[in-house]
Parts: structure tokens; C-alpha cells; sequence
């Protein structure tokens, strides 16, 4: 049983795979093409990822690729509990520039489904946390690009959870009014 939740962006969707579980422990598929399908999600998953963060407060992002590379992403967290963002890169969508965001969480066993044409991103709200998302198109250097993760722009409402713990990619990143968008 495969429980699919509307965010406020078209396309986003928090995603809850049932999870079993007896005195052992649990079994849960976290993807299944079929059971996808039936919800009307259809992707075809060329990789999968795997982050770990050791402190709270730890930023990620925001990233994204550009065609022919843009990637839409499955994200889950396996340990602990994450802010999750995505943020609407289709300069002819009406929420253009918004965000939303959700708490993903080993606890909530929930997921987020982010479409090609957002950034995405998030903060460790726990030490630890292990985040593994799959994406259609392989990793590309070449073609990925960040967005500030404070743009005043876009206005995130991040949680006052330690950190930001940043990369020096992660903290130079242009703000959106400076990049080129091929949504």
C-alpha cells in the first residue's frame, strides 16, 4: 500500500510506502515501479544516493541539474531526520520561485518526490542523518548548478537547528536573480 500526498507545488509529492513490522523489526519497499504506476508516477531511476551528515544543522544545497541531464529525485532518510526543500524552477509555472518543504524522517518512514525543473536541498535537524534519494539522470558535473541557500528571494524558512554547516560550493552559490534557468 502506497499512500501519495499533494504539496503545494504542482508536481511535489510526499510519498509513504506502507511499512510491516513484527517483533524482529520491519520490511518496507521503499520504490516499486508498478505500485508507483498505479499512482500515476512514472520513472525510470538510472541511480541511486547516499548522504551522510555528522552534525546537526548541516545545509545541502540547493541543487539541480540542467537538460539534458535535469533529474527528478526520490528522497528518504534512513537515520535520523532532514528539513527537505524543493523550490519551483519553471519560469512559466504561477508558483515560480516558491518552496515548500517537509520533514523526511527514519521515524515517518516518508519521502519526497521532486520533479526536473526544482532545486533541492536540506538541514540535518539530527547528528547522523543518512539521506539516500534515487535520481532518472546520472550525476553530470558539468550540468549541475546552486542556488544561495538563503536566497532572500525565495525566503526559506529554515529551522533554528544548528549550523548552517555549509560547503565552500554550497556557501558561494549565486543567488536565483544571477543564474541562467533553462526551465
Amino acid at each position: 500500500m502506497l499512500e501519495v500526498r499533494e504539496t503545494t507545488l504542482a508536481g511535489v509529492k510526499e510519498i509513504r510506502p506502507a511499512r510491516f513490522g513484527d517483533s524482529r523489526g520491519f520490511f518496507s519497499e521503499t520504490w516499486n515501479r508498478e505500485a508507483m504506476a498505479g499512482a500515476g508516477l512514472r520513472f525510470d531511476f538510472v541511480q541511486d544516493n547516499h548522504s551522510m551528515s555528522a552534525a546537526r544543522g548541516v545545509v545541502r544545497g540547493l541543487h539541480f541539474q540542467i537538460p539534458p541531464a535535469a533529474q527528478d529525485k526520490l528522497v528518504r532518510v534512513s537515520r535520523g531526520a532532514i528539513f527537505d526543500v524543493a523550490v519551483d524552477l519553471r519560469q512559466k509555472s504561477p508558483t515560480f520561485g516558491h518552496w515548500v518543504g517537509i520533514v523526511l524522517s527514519a521515524a515517518e518512514w516518508n519521502q519526497l518526490l521532486i520533479p526536473a525543473g526544482f532545486a533541492h536541498g536540506f538541514k540535518t535537524l539530527e547528528e547522523n542523518c543518512e539521506v539516500q534519494y534515487k535520481v532518472t539522470a546520472a550525476y553530470a558535473p558539468e550540468l549541475e548548478r546552486s542556488i544561495r541557500w538563503d536566497d532572500p528571494a525565495i525566503g526559506i524558512d529554515w529551522p533554528a537547528v544548528g549550523g548552517p554547516i555549509l560547503s565552500e560550493k554550497d556557501a558561494a552559490a549565486p543567488l536565483l536573480a544571477d543564474i541562467e534557468i533553462p526551465f
